[in-house]
Formats: structure tokens, C-alpha cells, sequence
């Protein structure tokens, strides 16, 4: 083909043919580019967001459903644990049926294997996140101050969750 020949682009079906001089018709097909690239922007934009919200609901429906799972857990162990604690209550004072043992072992395997972790310990210091007074001792000691003296009642917790704090005696030192 010689440098020097036109080339001849036909219009499609339904196109028009553009009239006018080769600088209009560039012009008129830089406008259509430009509306073209406009509007590829736009396309792309409302689809990122799109895919940024489906992220989003991924997110957060995997969210609510460890937060439902965990909520029907504790659910589950504050519905369990005043018989555990009755249980626990008879095996400290050897009022409690060798069958029963098992059982209590059981429910506290069970617990452990959930997650449930025990709050209250004596000589631990208090903390008022995780432990309840109900009441002090006096002692001599001020290393002992602010520490857990008689644990009334246990308390639990899963991770973060507190089920429910120890019922706990602190010490206190007061200067004579």
C-alpha cells in the first residue's frame, strides 16, 4: 500500500457519516473519547464501591456470627453454672455421691474445653474488673493489702467476657 493513499474507514451499520474536515472530525472523536473514558471512570468506580461493600458485609457477618456463637455459649454456661457451683459447693464439704464426681468432672471439662476460665484467687490482688467485695479483713502486712483474703463465690470468664465476677473478702492495711 503507498504512503500517499487514503484510507478509507466505512461506518457501521447505524452509524452516521461525519461530514466536515479532518480537524472537526478528530475533535468530534476526542469528545467521544473523553465522554467514552468519563464514563468507563464512573463504571469503575461504582464498582470498586460495590466490591468494597460486599468486603465489608463479608466482615461483618463473620463478626456477628462469632458474636452470636459466643453469646449462645455464655448463654449455655450461665444457664449450667448454679448447678456446677452446687456441685462444687457438696464436693468441698464430702456431702457429694461418688456418681456425682463424674459428673462434676464432666461439666468442668466441658467448661474448660469452651473456654471458661476461673476468676478469685486467694492471696491474688483485687481487681475491681473481675472481682466483687463483699466485704474486708484487717492485716498487718501492707504487701497483703488489696488482697484477696476468702473467695465467697467464684467467678468466670470466657476471653474477654466476664459471666460473672468472684465474690471476694480483701484485706486492708491500716496504719496504727
Amino acid at each position: 500500500m503507498d504512503e500517499q493513499e487514503d484510507i478509507v474507514i466505512e461506518p457501521e451499520q447505524g452509524e452516521e457519516v461525519r461530514k466536515g474536515t479532518p480537524e472537526e472530525k478528530i475533535a468530534k472523536m476526542r469528545e467521544e473519547l473523553s465522554a467514552c473514558r468519563k464514563e468507563k471512570q464512573e463504571y469503575m468506580d461504582g464498582w470498586q464501591r460495590s466490591k468494597a461493600d460486599y468486603v465489608n458485609l463479608l466482615k461483618r457477618f463473620e463478626t456477628e456470627s462469632k458474636s452470636a456463637k459466643q453469646g449462645g455459649v455464655v448463654k449455655a454456661i450461665e444457664t449450667l453454672l448454679p448447678a456446677f457451683d452446687a456441685l462444687e459447693r457438696a464436693k468441698e464439704h464430702g456431702e457429694i455421691p461418688s456418681g456425682f464426681v463424674a459428673i462434676a468432672k464432666q461439666l468442668e471439662g466441658a467448661f474448660t474445653s469452651l473456654g471458661l476460665e476461673e476468676l478469685g484467687k486467694i492471696g491474688e490482688p483485687f481487681n475491681p474488673a473481675f472481682h466483687e467485695a463483699l466485704g474486708q479483713d484487717s492485716t498487718d502486712s501492707i504487701e497483703t493489702d488489696d488482697s484477696i483474703t476468702a473467695v465467697l463465690e467464684k467467678g468466670w470468664k470466657i476471653g474477654d467476657s466476664i459471666i460473672r465476677p468472684a465474690k471476694v473478702r480483701v484485706a486492708y492495711f491500716a496504719s496504727k
